[in-house]
Parts: structure tokens; C-alpha cells; sequence
């Protein structure tokens, strides 16, 4: 059910954000036979009917969105100046969602969930209550029991004491007049091209032979001009896609913050998810698999309790503390970023490299990780970050 008006309602459960995060709960809930009842409010100030995003991501066996994935990949090239792989996935597959699919899903789900109600508003705040939440809205305010917020209302950027760096790209789906890509490998990180703002990489997914995302990826502190994407997304094409004659089908640009801020849980009963909720990871800015995982154990804590909160594990300050260091060797420029992803990419299986990156590898494949590492920066930036 959609409706702008007020409803005096106490709900179960209010949704703050209805992007990727807040969406993923929600289907997650309503998947679940014993919660699948319960009153639910989504405030989301936009539509969500433009394709504004793209997630890609590794993922083993079928997932609980396979249904809109729109390609996936068995196989990957890695590239850097003087070393080229392609790796076989194993048990993995790289996957593609288009966010115009994934928001057109989850929509359909809800608009057919008749204790689901949706409000096009703007969050202004969120109240602690004795008994639930108040969240206060541009056109009003709505009572719940509990709130899951994924709005970012204070900046982590501003944490003096963390480091901060931005994921920015910009990302062209493009066509060419002739065969250009080969559908069955994707490239995952490709940083042959030019490193003076930072670390740089451009990554491809391949649609067709003749269509792809193309995109130009940069780890800095400060984010460029549109022309400097522009002529980066150029370049490329020209230099690795031998200069193919192509039309620019789509466009797309963002912004997500690599930080080791500390990222609120929890507040009375309100719990923080997605990027707001920490669920980005400091170290490469992969998010979609992290929130997966958050609202699968949101639902389990749901189902056991009755309150959605569970406790971090030991190994979640242990991989808070690698993404810390790999943030002090980029921001302090001990090791340039190419080398250090080179360096990885060259001496490890690729899945260990996704487990690790995921912050699933036991204490064992974690050193074997990190011995391939360049040593003395990195002993430098840990003993820092101890």
C-alpha cells in the first residue's frame, strides 16, 4: 500500500531510507513466515524509478536477490603496470543488479503487502520514546516500535580522529559499432591507467560483445571534476578497448565515504543500517554484500527475540583494524594503492582475496594475506593503528 497521507498508526517497524539497505530489510521481514505480519512504515523522499546505481559484487551460490541479477561472471581479469591475470571464480560468481531491477522488485513485493505502507517524505529526525520510536518527517511525525535508519544525519567526514577517503566514479554503459568484450570474464580492477590523483582503477562489465559498464573508479581525498572523469572514461577506451566506436547509452555517478569513523548501532530503539550503520567497508567501499549480511541477522535476531539487536564479534574489530591500516598506507602514501592490490592480486587464490574482503578468512589465511603485503609500511601503519 502507497499513500502521502499522515497515518495514525503505531507500527512495528519504521523504515528510515528506502534505498538498498532499507529495502533489503524489508524484504528480508516480509520473506520471514513469523514477522511477515507485522505493521510496517517505509519513508523514502524519492520515487526510486530512475536506474541511479549499479552493484556489483561476489557472491557464492544463489543469493537472496538472484532473481534481479542481470549478468554474472565465472571469470575475472585483474590488470596492473607489468602484471595481467585472469582469474577462475571457483565457488564465486561476480554479479551485476541494476538499481532500476532491484528497486522495481522490491516494490512489486511491497505494493502486493497489505501491512506494508509506503510514505514519500523527507526524515527530518528520529525521537527515542519509553515505549518505541517518534519519527518526525517535512509533513509530519509517525510512532513505532522499533526504527531502522539508514540516513546518514551527521557527516562521518568530520570525525577528526579517522581517517577518510572517497570511492568516486563515474560509470558510462556504452555500445559499439563492432565485437568489443568478451561476455564471459569481467575486469575487476584495471590500473594501467594514470595514478596522479591517487589510486586509480577502471573496472568493465561486459553485457554483451557490443555493450558494457565501463567505470572510472578513484580512492582519494578530494573528488574531480566532471571533465577529469570524463576524459579518464575516455582515455581508456581509447588505449584498452582499441579505440572502438561507441555510443554512451547510460551514465552514472557516486560518492561513498572509506572511513574508519566509528558508525552509531544502535540509539534507544533505533538501529542504524547501510552506509549510516557502518555497514560500507572502510577499505574498499564495498557495501551491498555487508547489508545483505546485516538485515539476514537483523531478521534471525527478530525471529529469536524480538529485538533486532546482535552484538559485533571479535572479528569485526579485527578486520575494523586491517581496513584502519590499508587506509593509513593510501592516505600517508606509503605503498602507492596500484602496488598494493598488485602485490595482493599476484601472491594469493583470488578467493582468499574475496574472503578476506568479505571479513570471512580465519587467523591463518589472514597472515598469509598480509606476509604478501609490502612489509615495512605496512608494520609502520599497524603499530599506528594499534
Amino acid at each position: 500500500m502507497t499513500t502521502n497521507n499522515l497515518q495514525p498508526t503505531t507500527y512495528n517497524f519504521i523504515v528510515s531510507g528506502g534505498g538498498c539497505s532499507g529495502l533489503s530489510l524489508i524484504m528480508r521481514i516480509l520473506s520471514e513466515p513469523s514477522l511477515s505480519n507485522k505493521k510496517i512504515l517505509l519513508i523514502e523522499q524519492s520515487e526510486k524509478n530512475l536506474n541511479d546505481r549499479t552493484w556489483c559484487f561476489w557472491e557464492e551460490g544463489k543469493g537472496f536477490f538472484e532473481s534481479v541479477v542481470c549478468k554474472q561472471w565465472s571469470s575475472s581479469w585483474f590488470h596492473a603496470n607489468g602484471y595481467s591475470s585472469l582469474n577462475e571464480l571457483g565457488s564465486y560468481r561476480y554479479k551485476m543488479i541494476r538499481g532500476i531491477d532491484f528497486y522495481r522488485h522490491c516494490y512489486q513485493v511491497i505494493s502486493s503487502s497489505p501491512n506494508v505502507t509506503v510514505v514519500h517524505d523527507k526524515v527530518i529526525s528520529i525521537q527515542q520514546e519509553s515505549d518505541g520510536v517518534r519519527v518526525f518527517t517535512e509533513r509530519g511525525e509517525h510512532k513505532g516500535g522499533y526504527a531502522f535508519n539508514s540516513i546518514l544525519f551527521d557527516d562521518p567526514l568530520q570525525q577528526k580522529n579517522a581517517h577518510h577517503l572517497l570511492q568516486h566514479f563515474k560509470g558510462w554503459v556504452i555500445e559499439t559499432e563492432e565485437d568489443a568484450f568478451d561476455v564471459d570474464a569481467c575486469t575487476l580492477m584495471d590500473f594501467r591507467v594514470d595514478q596522479h590523483h591517487g589510486t586509480t582503477f577502471v573496472y568493465v562489465m561486459p553485457l554483451t560483445q557490443r555493450k558494457a559498464l565501463v567505470e572510472y573508479t578513484l580512492f582519494t581525498e578530494q573528488l574531480l571534476k566532471d571533465d577529469q572523469y570524463v576524459d579518464g572514461l575516455k582515455n581508456y577506451i581509447k588505449d584498452y578497448l582499441q579505440g572502438v566506436n561507441y555510443r554512451i547509452e547510460e551514465e552514472e555517478f557516486g560518492v561513498i565515504p572509506m572511513t574508519s569513523a566509528k558508525f552509531k548501532r544502535k540509539e534507544g530503539n533505533t538501529m542504524f543500517i547501510g552506509t549510516a550503520g557502518g555497514q560500507t567497508k572502510a577499505s574498499s567501499g564495498f557495501t551491498f554484500m555487508f547489508i545483505q549480511k546485516q538485515s539476514a541477522m537483523i531478521v534471525e535476531q527478530l525471529k529469536k527475540t524480538g529485538n533486532p539487536f546482535y552484538h559485533p564479534s571479535k572479528i569485526d574489530r579485527r578486520y575494523h583494524w586491517f581496513d584502519r591500516v590499508l587506509l593509513n598506507v593510501l592516505i600517508k602514501r606509503r605503498v602507492p594503492g596500484d602496488q598494493v592490490f598488485k602485490k595482493m592480486f599476484q601472491k594469493n587464490p583470488i578467493e582468499r582475496i574475496f574472503r578476506f574482503l568479505d571479513n570471512e578468512t580465519n587467523m591463518g589465511e589472514e597472515i598469509r594475506l598480509i606476509s604478501t603485503l609490502p612489509t615495512i609500511p605496512f608494520l609502520k601503519a599497524g603499530f599506528e593503528e594499534i
